[in-house]
């Protein structure tokens, strides 16, 4: 099983990279990109299963009603003014489904929440565990931080600092604006979504994102990543995210922010990490144009950056 397992993910690694966006027409959630997606689908399904059953029993409830107790049917309504049993019934079992809910509500809240223990993970070594990834804890954190700006983002990535002991840092403009001269809108850049400089993270590392504003609140949100973070003046929040697949994962401010909220795209690139040294090198280097350009074709991963390919 393993190994079909393995020959399956090097199969997906070797292809193209993928691409979250929404698509017209689509129902559900995007495709999970993390492990913390990957649990919103789960619960978003358990918790249907439950809308599903109440929503078919109250539909029933409403034609039996009809039916039996129309006019027609009843020359002389019965009077009544309560029903213990039924009012028990209808008071305990939403109190239930409620606690039903919640059981695996609790554990995905934290597991949002709680960046894992990397120093644990690596030293635990073990590969069997989807959620464990020995490997890129080795590496410890990369963090990014996003800040908020009417009407765009400007990131900063901490761990990188020219010899002036500045951060690496660039503002990430929408490339569509709702106005008549806007560029084209294609494949590789969709409406509304396509920046002129994204933020670029490597694939298989566990990511520290940090988020705030400089005006006014404002919220960083990639659906298939499975994170929604506010951004707010004065505050700095912060949560995490592993991505396995490289890609381009699109998202977009989830906070009401002004005129052109809806013109605040985020575009994340995935990319293999010898890819993203090379980025990050040219970056550094001021030149930002050849960084877009290094990272507009994203490469596929090698077999043996692959996690199981890894662990055979």
């Amino acid at each position: 099983m393993r190994a079909l397992l393995t020959l399956l993910l090097t199969g997906l690694a070797a292809g193209t990279a993928h691409a979250a966006r929404p698509e017209e027409g689509a129902l559900g959630l995007q495709p999970a990109a993390t492990r913390i997606m990957e649990r919103l689908h789960f619960f978003h399904g358990f918790v249907m299963v439950f809308l599903t059953a109440v929503v078919i029993l109250v539909l029933g409830l409403l034609v039996w009603v009809m039916v039996r107790y129309n006019r027609k049917s009843n020359d002389e309504p019965r009077r009544f003014s309560h029903n213990t049993l039924v009012e028990v019934v209808w008071t305990v079992v939403p109190v239930v489904i409620l606690v039903l809910i919640a059981i695996p509500s609790f554990p995905n809240l934290y597991y949002q929440d709680a960046e894992p223990d990397l120093d644990k993970i690596a030293q635990s070594g073990d590969l069997d565990d989807p959620n464990v990834y020995p490997e890129a804890a080795e590496k410890g954190w990369l963090t990014v931080k996003a800040q908020g700006n009417q009407w765009n983002w400007t990131y900063q990535y901490p761990d990188f600092v020219d010899d002036a002991g500045y951060a690496m840092e660039f503002v990430s403009n929408p490339l569509h604006v709702g106005l008549s001269d806007d560029p084209a809108h294609t494949q590789d850049a969709p409406r509304n979504l396509a920046v002129d400089y994204p933020m670029v993270v490597p694939a298989n590392r566990y990511i520290r994102y940090q988020t705030t504003a400089s005006d006014v609140i404002h919220s960083w949100t990639v659906p298939s990543f499975g994170v929604k973070t506010d951004a707010i003046p004065g505050k700095l929040n912060q949560g995490w995210f592993l991505v396995e697949e490289p890609g381009v994962y699109y998202g977009q401010c989830s906070e009401l922010c002004g005129v052109n909220h809806a013109f605040m795209p985020i575009e994340v690139r995935v990319v293999p990490e010898d890819q993203f040294d090379r980025w990050a090198e040219t970056m550094m280097e001021g030149d930002y144009d050849a960084a877009a350009e290094i990272v507009a074709e994203i490469e596929p991963l090698d077999e043996e950056a692959t996690r199981l390919a890894a662990a055979q």
